[in-house]
């Protein structure tokens, strides 16, 4: 593998490889993450997207590390986050596809370098189809029904597909006590509160324990992970579930069924209204009857109150740790998805920590 100094012409060397030497490169919008996408185009031919993950994480998790391991080994490894490899990406997308959904094909890839090429399934995401006035309903029922979908499925062990394996692993308890105790690191820095006493922290472990182990315990369906606005694409000339395009699902793991819906209703991206919210659960419930409403709802509270942790955590690093002001602008938002799972009475206990320890004027 090549020095990130020479990381363009370890690309260009793999575009030509792949017979791709001629194809105009434009650059995409990012993320949070270090991966970079561009647009490939040629003249008669479909677009395509280059996907470029430099190497530059720390590893993954192993299948059989311990919890002690794992911690050694870095928060990739204790939050069971793929540190983006491309083979993750590539087995996932065929196990999606073997499903039916519209994941992107995968024209070429080499996953020791961190370079693929990927269908182009277009531009049109959810989150710029609503914020130019398309009509929500149909594009969040159809997401339901994807999640429905694979909710049913079983995943395997290992993701296989196109030489690429991925272990399938669980979204466990320190998976999820990773992204919410970070939030106890991360948000005094961020908000200037003095850091949490050692009482508090001791009260917030206790509080959580039993919701993680209620995650831990309901891990049981393919979670994305990422599955939100900015992830989805509308593809209304397939059918069924293929009219929801899947991007950015590398990260996935066996979770809680609860999960991808507190990312896709409680989007920090944007306002999910409540009524939104009601329709979307009444939608997963009157398909999947066989399950226990109340005790889904009595989850998803609890675990999207976690989730928004997590996510607030998430901004707060980007903004204190690494410079990126714009992310303060989600916090508001995440704030009210908290307040909102809070509003839960089972989980007083919770919202009375947070009155306790993060005032109102904290809360931005």
């Amino acid at each position: 593998m090549r020095l990130s100094s020479d990381r363009e012409g370890l690309k260009a060397d793999f575009l030509a490889r792949h017979g791709l030497a001629d194809a105009h490169r434009a650059p995409l919008a990012g993320d949070a993450s270090t991966r970079r996408y561009e647009r490939l185009s040629r003249p008669g031919k479909a677009s395509l997207i280059f996907m470029d993950q430099p190497p530059v994480e720390t590893a993954p998790c192993p299948p059989d590390a311990s919890p002690a391991q794992r911690r050694l080994a870095g928060y990739n490894a204790m939050a069971r986050l793929a540190a983006g490899r491309v083979d993750a990406f590539v087995a996932t997308a065929g196990w999606l596809r073997s499903q039916g959904l519209s994941a992107p094909e995968i024209v070429a890839h080499e996953a020791g370098d961190g370079l693929a090429v990927l269908e182009d399934l277009g531009d049109d995401l959810y989150a710029r189809l609503i914020e130019g006035g398309t009509d929500e309903t149909p594009l969040y029922e159809a997401a339901v029904e994807v999640l429905a979908g694979l909710h049913e499925a079983t995943p395997p062990p290992v993701l296989e597909a196109q030489g690429a394996a991925w272990p399938f692993l669980t979204y466990d308890d320190l998976a999820l006590r990773t992204g919410g105790d970070m939030f106890l690191e991360w948000w005094p820095k961020f908000s200037g509160l003095a850091p949490f006493t050692p009482d508090a922290e001791a009260e917030w472990e206790a509080l959580w324990a039993p919701i993680r182990a209620r995650g831990e315990a309901g891990a049981s369906v393919f979670c994305h992970r990422d599955y939100h606005a900015e992830n989805l694409i509308w593809l209304p000339e397939r059918s069924g579930v293929a009219r929801v395009g899947l991007l950015d699902f590398q990260d996935a793991v066996r979770a809680h069924p609860a999960w991808d819906f507190s990312m896709l209703l409680h989007d920090a991206r944007r306002d999910v209204s409540p009524e939104r919210e009601a329709a979307a659960l009444a939608r997963y419930l009157e398909i999947r009857s066989d399950i226990d409403a109340a005790a889904f709802r009595a989850d998803y509270h609890a675990l999207g109150a976690l989730n928004s942790a997590r996510i607030l955590f998430i901004f707060a690093r980007q903004v204190a740790g690494f410079g990126k002001p714009r992310y303060e602008a989600f916090m508001p938002r995440t704030w009210r998805y908290l307040e909102r799972c809070l509003a839960d009475p089972e989980l007083a206990p919770i919202k009375a920590w947070f009155d306790a320890h993060v005032p109102a004027e904290a809360r931005r």
